[in-house]
């Protein structure tokens, strides 16, 4: 019996398989929590480098096929050293080797666009983030919507080139030599794809359809099921099983923290969690769809999200990590808990007997808890309609671009009347505000809500409920900042928010 089992076990492995570079193979021998990047070095395909294996140095990059928007398929870049190779189970993988076209017997391989630029134009330096650099360039050169961006006052665009080339697709790519100014010049001389560029005319076909998975070595499975009821069915069976879908955050565990799971279950896929509607009076928004898609989809229809996205870790992240990853780590410095919370958000929680919808105000419970029952899953989020008209997001961090709050503030005001036209001295009929990095949980400012609410939009309010919200949470001393920082910080961003939307209407 142990042994029917055991080759039964060797049967599941054989069929999980990857595309790479064209060519397909099989995962097996490695096991279940192998890395996308480690299963390539194995392979000979060194080009791929480990710099953090955390996610934030870029060196891993590769590209993944991927359903489209404006395509049916798109070129999207991974953090390699994140991923299990499992979770690519029937899908295509491109690395920087299989971007230069193959040159006939004898000679070498044509060099890709994008690396011919890094080339001529010094963008290659020690070279070790190089291919990372490449890949992720490649996405945005593929990338179906860009096209030749203008200054409209005629001036410099520092963030975009002539060429449409936006630099945020660059912005979780490292460079230790200080090479990023030849950089920059190669990603905004790129050009468009030739009209036989093999990879842009994949993008005209439709991507690789989610396979079912299970692939087993020892005592260890990484699962993905074809359907929510199916998973949700596993999930009762299986209590223990960890849940991912981009892995940005079980990848960290895994690489830094060496943890291994007896079992993890997939849901990026489920069809059931990559839904976005818009609804009469709430926008529902899929617990698995990547803040990449979302931010693609709503297109500024949030302007609250579309504010955070920008500042949420870097593309290479976003292209991976979703809402319900976000929600379900509870960690009290996520960037999307305050936003959602300021936008009145609840989650829809699915386990084999039914759903229950909770507002996020009640979600979390304790540090990295939350009212979650074990076998349940977020499915989706959904925010409701009408949406406050003056929104911003604050984030206090080390760095502009990916890196971790210290604090994290969300405002989302309505206020009636005014001055003119503009809201100068109206009242401020709901407060909603969302802060992270101050508390064991993200919370919502309750008492600088009510400071707020019923009262003028004036500098004094103003001040006066930054003095409140100066003393909201518990935060504490630690190596990103202080107690008193976090406070004044706290206090200083409603004072901006008052400044911004005031500057706004005076100009």
């Amino acid at each position: 019996m142990r042994n029917a089992q055991a080759q039964n076990a060797e049967a599941r492995n054989t069929e999980a398989r990857i595309t790479v570079n064209g060519d397909e193979t099989p995962i097996a021998p490695a096991a279940p929590h192998t890395t996308v990047l480690d299963f390539l070095r194995e392979r000979g395909l060194t080009g791929t480098k480990e710099g953090c294996a955390e996610g934030e140095c870029g060196a891993c990059s590769v590209l993944v096929a991927r359903p489209g928007l404006d395509k049916p398929t798109d070129w999207v870049a991974v953090n390699a050293c994140l991923l299990p190779v499992a979770a690519l189970d029937g899908q295509e993988v491109v690395t920087a080797e299989g971007l230069a076209t193959p040159g006939e017997a004898g000679t070498p391989p044509a060099l890709h666009p994008v690396q011919e630029e890094m080339a001529v134009r010094g963008g290659s330096q020690c070279g070790y983030c190089t291919p990372g650099f490449v890949c992720s360039m490649a996405a945005e050169y593929y990338r179906p919507d860009r096209c030749a961006h203008a200054d409209p006052d005629g001036g410099t665009d520092p963030e975009h080139g002539p060429n449409g080339f936006d630099l945020h697709a660059l912005s979780g790519n490292l460079c230790r030599c200080t090479g990023y100014r030849p950089i920059r010049d190669a990603a905004f001389a790129v050009g468009t794809p030739a009209a036989d560029d093999p990879l842009a005319r994949r993008r005209e076909q439709a991507p690789p359809r989610p396979v079912a998975t299970a692939y087993t070595r020892g005592d260890s499975a990484f699962l993905r099921k074809n359907t929510l009821d199916e998973t949700l069915r596993l999930l009762r069976e299986r209590p223990d099983a960890v849940v991912v879908a981009g892995s940005t955050d079980w990848g960290v565990e895994v690489n830094i923290r060496s943890r291994r799971a007896g079992c993890v279950v997939a849901v990026d896929r489920l069809p059931e969690l990559r839904e976005l509607r818009i609804e009469a009076d709430h926008v529902e928004i899929g617990a698995a769809l990547t803040l990449t898609e979302i931010e693609r989809r709503l297109d500024g229809g949030v302007p609250l999200l579309a504010d955070l996205f920008p500042q949420f870790a870097s593309r290479l992240i976003r292209n991976g990590a979703t809402l319900g990853g976000n929600l379900g780590t509870g960690s009290p410095i996520g960037d999307s808990p305050p936003a959602l919370l300021a936008l009145d958000a609840s989650v829809v929680l699915a386990d084999a007997d039914g759903e229950r919808e909770v507002p996020l105000a009640e979600y979390f419970t304790g540090y990295r808890q939350s009212v979650r029952r074990p076998g349940e899953l977020i499915r989706a989020v959904r925010v409701p309609l009408p949406l406050s008209p003056v929104t911003a997001f604050h984030k206090i961090a080390k760095r502009r671009f990916d890196d971790i709050s210290s604090v994290a503030v969300a405002f989302a005001l309505d206020i009636e009347g005014g001055t003119g036209t503009g809201i100068g001295n109206g009242v401020v009929r709901k407060a909603r505000i969302g802060l992270g990095g101050v508390a064991a949980t993200p919370i919502r400012a309750l008492a600088t809500e009510a400071a707020l609410e019923g009262r003028p939009w004036s500098a004094e309010t103003a001040e006066a409920a930054a003095r409140v919200l100066r003393g909201e949470g518990t935060p504490m001393d630690d190596h990103r900042a202080s107690a008193l920082y976090r406070s004044a910080m706290l206090g200083q961003s409603l004072l901006k928010l008052y400044a911004q939307t005031t500057e706004a209407v005076s100009s």
